[in-house]
C-alpha cells in the first residue's frame, strides 16, 4: 500500500472513530462526544459482503470502477473490525469496516484527500461523482438528480465538521471534514425499531 494511501486510510479511521455529539459547540464536542456508531457493539451491517458489494457496484457503475479492497494492518484496533481499502487514484480512495467473522460490511467511506492547486475541482468533482454513486447503490429509487442533491445538502451541512451524521430512512450518511487532510463521505446502515402492533 503506498504512502498516500496509508496516510489517507490512516486520517480516516482517526476520524471516523472520532466520538461526535452535534448538539455541541466544538470544544464541547472535542470533550465529550460520543463514539462513532458503526464502532458501537451490535451496529448493524449490509447484508452482504465487500466482495459482494464491489461486484454489484462494479456492475452498475462502469465508468467509476472500485478496485480490489486490500485489509490494512488493525493490530492496535480493539474494535474487533477488519478494515480495508481501495485504491481510486492519487487522492480519492474507498474504505470499509467488516463484521469479524461474517466479513459483513458495517460502514462504506469514500475518502478525498486535498490536492491544492488546478486540479482541485477536478478532483472533487470525481469524488462527489462516487460518493452519488455509492449512495445510489444503496438507494436504487432516487434518480441521479435526487442523489446528487441529498449528497450535497448533506456534504453542506457537514462542512468543517469532524463529524457530522444525518439518517435517511434504513441509511445514515456521514460526513468528516477535516479540512486540508481530507473529507470522507460514507453510508451506513441504521438499526430501524420495529413498532408495536
Amino acid at each position: 500500500m503506498n504512502k498516500a494511501m496509508f496516510t489517507g486510510f490512516t486520517l480516516l479511521v482517526w476520524l471516523m472513530t472520532l466520538p461526535v455529539r452535534a448538539d455541541a459547540d466544538p470544544q464541547e464536542r472535542a470533550e465529550h462526544m460520543p463514539v462513532a456508531p458503526y464502532l458501537l457493539a451490535g451496529a448493524p451491517t449490509f447484508d452482504m459482503t465487500i466482495g459482494q458489494f464491489r461486484e454489484k457496484y462494479n456492475a452498475i457503475n462502469p465508468g467509476l470502477q472500485i478496485a480490489e479492497y486490500r485489509a490494512t494492518d488493525s493490530r492496535g484496533d480493539k474494535s474487533n473490525l477488519t478494515r480495508a481499502a481501495s485504491k481510486i487514484n492519487e487522492n480519492l480512495y474507498s474504505s470499509t469496516a467488516l463484521e469479524q467473522g461474517t466479513g459483513k460490511i458495517k460502514t462504506l467511506q469514500i475518502t478525498l484527500l486535498p490536492v491544492p492547486g488546478p486540479d482541485e475541482k477536478a478532483s472533487r468533482d470525481k469524488a462527489v461523482a462516487y460518493m452519488v454513486a455509492l449512495a445510489r447503490f444503496f438507494e436504487p429509487t432516487l434518480t441521479q438528480q435526487q442523489s446528487q442533491k441529498r449528497l450535497d445538502e448533506v456534504l453542506a451541512k457537514g462542512k468543517g465538521s469532524r463529524y457530522y451524521a444525518q439518517a435517511e430512512g434504513a441509511l445514515r450518511y456521514v460526513v468528516a471534514d477535516n479540512g486540508d487532510k481530507g473529507l470522507t463521505f460514507a453510508i451506513e446502515p441504521v438499526k430501524l425499531a420495529m413498532g408495536a402492533n
